[in-house]
């Protein structure tokens, strides 16, 4: 019993700040603090600056030559496709609105890592945890972006079957694929990064996760959660429960231990991104579903988060 509740307090001591941060983030809307005009214009502060800026100085002053595993980003990227297949067989029969299907699907399989992943990441495994998880973000995010865009397609008969313009427009933009495109050389070279970029690229960086999980609370709007509640709940079991699992047995199954499979565990295991509300938004999805699921993911993920986490240590899988 004492070596559970030993496991319990440091799964706690991973999630609960982020915990923490967005409670506070739901507080301060309440009280007038946080606007909706602050909301956007921190998002797209974090997205678009600070978020790449931590991205660049965690990759960039990393040795990728001994924790970049390319295995472990090729499994990433396969487990996560399959884990969307999975769902677009299961939603195909289980979701009868077809224009409903993409939105569920996406919320499903489509993780918060460059803010929640990433988060979790680097409170437990520090600069490590966070070059590693960078590097994942990297290629999990090119993945999303087309598999998102491919089950929105597919499931709203006003848009063709598959965009290919904007498919590319949005791998190519995003400003996190980037960011981290530009710290590679300086990796793997081991290229030292002038002091002035170090200090005024870290004050962004620091501002990042506080900033982005506040905007995050804030943005959550329960009064949503009464609409569309058998869809919700399809898409958060399958984000919370089915989608980690699968992935994390995987991991398991193929040999990752320590904190390689506590970062597939921990990736896999994010709330539902904030970005599949506005992707399911531009393209015609249902927006208040997708609102729905972002909200019960983001605070369920606290605690299955902490449970898998525990169970991992437990069972002496991660460290």
């Amino acid at each position: 019993m004492t070596e559970l509740l030993a496991q319990l307090h440091y799964s706690f001591s991973i999630t609960g700040p982020i915990f923490l941060m967005l409670g506070l983030g739901i507080y301060l809307k309440r009280i007038g603090m946080l606007t909706e005009d602050f909301i956007e214009t921190g998002s797209k502060l974090v997205f678009n600056l600070t978020l790449p800026a931590m991205l660049f100085l965690s990759v960039a002053r990393a040795n990728i030559s001994e924790i970049g595993n390319p295995d472990l980003l090729l499994f990433a990227l396969a487990a996560n496709i399959l884990t969307y297949l999975l769902f677009e067989l299961v939603a195909s029969r289980a979701i009868t609105q077809k224009k409903d299907r993409g939105v569920v699907v996406q919320g499903a399989f489509r993780a918060n890592t460059g803010i929640i992943g990433l988060a979790y990441a680097s409170n437990a495994f520090g600069e490590t945890g966070l070059a590693l998880g960078s590097l994942y973000v990297a290629v999990i995010t090119v993945a999303y972006n087309v598999l998102a865009v491919i089950t929105l397609s597919r499931s709203n008969p006003n848009l063709p079957s598959l965009n290919a313009g904007f498919l590319l427009r949005s791998i190519i933009k995003n400003p996190l694929i980037i960011s981290i495109l530009c710290a590679l050389p300086f990796s793997l070279l081991a290229v030292p990064l002038p002091e002035l970029i170090t200090k005024s690229g870290g004050y962004f960086a620091g501002m990042t996760l506080p900033l982005a999980l506040l905007c995050t609370g804030a943005s959550l709007d329960f009064n949503q959660l009464r609409q569309e509640p058998a869809n919700t709940q399809f898409a958060s079991v399958g984000k919370l429960l089915i989608s980690p699992l699968i992935i994390t047995l995987g991991g398991i199954a193929i040999g990752f231990r320590e904190l390689e499979l506590g970062l597939i565990f921990l990736m896999s295991a994010a709330p539902t991104a904030a970005a599949s509300y506005v992707m399911a938004r531009n393209m015609g999805g249902n927006a208040y579903l997708a609102a729905n699921i972002i909200a019960v993911t983001t605070l369920g993920s606290i605690f299955t988060s902490s449970l898998g986490i525990t169970l991992l240590r437990t069972f002496k899988l991660v460290n």
